[in-house]
């Protein structure tokens, strides 16, 4: 798959994030290391261990993350997550956690199709 259908796949609008890197090449190369961030995983073991401070910043780290590389969806997602424990609504990160895993398991089975 190309890089345009990889953000059809994942939801996301390609041309929005062109507009910003302006190279087709840099996209895919950081659409690739977003497979070795650790921010996904994190969130997920803090909030397990509630540790809510470290989750707050996971939460945080990936919806940056994933805004500078529109990817939508994970946006969306992890940015109602992140404001939820912001306002220390701890007990709305638990009904929140599976749109975020959603779109996180959408955004990654999409980049690994990328043709190499």
């Amino acid at each position: 798959m190309d890089i345009r259908a990889c953000y059809d796949a994942m939801g996301a609008d390609y041309e929005e994030v062109f507009g910003r890197f302006h190279s087709e090449k840099l996209i895919i190369k950081f659409a690739g290391k977003f497979l070795d961030d650790p921010s996904y995983a994190s969130l997920c073991s803090t909030l397990a261990a509630k540790d809510y401070p470290e989750a707050f910043r996971a939460a945080h780290t990936l919806k940056g993350v994933s805004q500078n590389l529109g990817f939508t969806p994970l946006y969306q997602a992890s940015h109602k997550i992140t404001e939820a424990l912001r306002a220390d609504r701890y007990e709305e990160t638990e009904a929140l956690l599976p749109a975020v895993t959603e779109a996180y398991d959408r955004t990654v089975r999409a980049i690994q199709q990328l043709d190499a």
